[in-house]
């Protein structure tokens, strides 16, 4: 794995969080605990800030960066970044599914229960609505989120992440 340190600031990771070998995690990047960055995921803090809640799981291949001086990135708590996916200068809120290989750009706000299909591409500025689940390019609302997803999908999937990761630790 590469961490290390841009311009005197250097990646904060609490022990609890799982790191696969082959990540990099560079600059001003905070985790919360029990994070996991997985094989080939890169989270690079060198142009702005990084932060990120508990469970937030980045998986394999997702690129997580931020724009120089204007639109740092914030991740709250519980939330699934899905593999290859690009999360670019945003903030996202809780219990947030970020689907495979979607991007979602720089100044947006992706509140909290909502679900990014996978391949969409949310554009500048967009602000997805909680409970929603937005999909295409560009990215639209397409329904509301049931409880059964919320339940099924965004927490599953982030428990699950926190279980997979503790294989890697025995």
């Amino acid at each position: 794995m590469i961490i290390k340190p841009v311009n005197g600031k250097a990646p904060k990771i609490p022990a609890n969080c799982f790191i696969a070998e082959n990540a990099t995690i560079v600059g001003d990047v905070l985790m919360g605990n029990e994070c996991s960055v997985w094989f080939n995921a890169v989270i690079r803090g060198d142009v702005h800030y990084i932060r990120m809640g508990d469970r937030v799981n980045v998986q394999d291949g997702a690129v997580i960066h931020a724009t120089f001086q204007t639109s740092p990135t914030n991740i709250g708590n519980n939330v699934s970044i899905g593999h290859n996916a690009i999360v670019h200068g945003c903030t996202v809120h809780d219990n947030v599914l970020i689907g495979m290989g979607s991007i979602v750009m720089d100044d947006c706000v992706i509140e909290s229960n909502s679900i990014i299909a996978a391949g969409a591409v949310v554009t500048k500025n967009t602000r997805v609505e909680s409970g929603s689940i937005y999909a295409g390019i560009p990215a639209k609302k397409v329904k509301d989120i049931s409880e059964e997803l919320l339940r099924g999908e965004i927490h599953r999937i982030a428990e699950n992440y926190v279980k997979y990761s503790s294989w890697f630790s025995e």
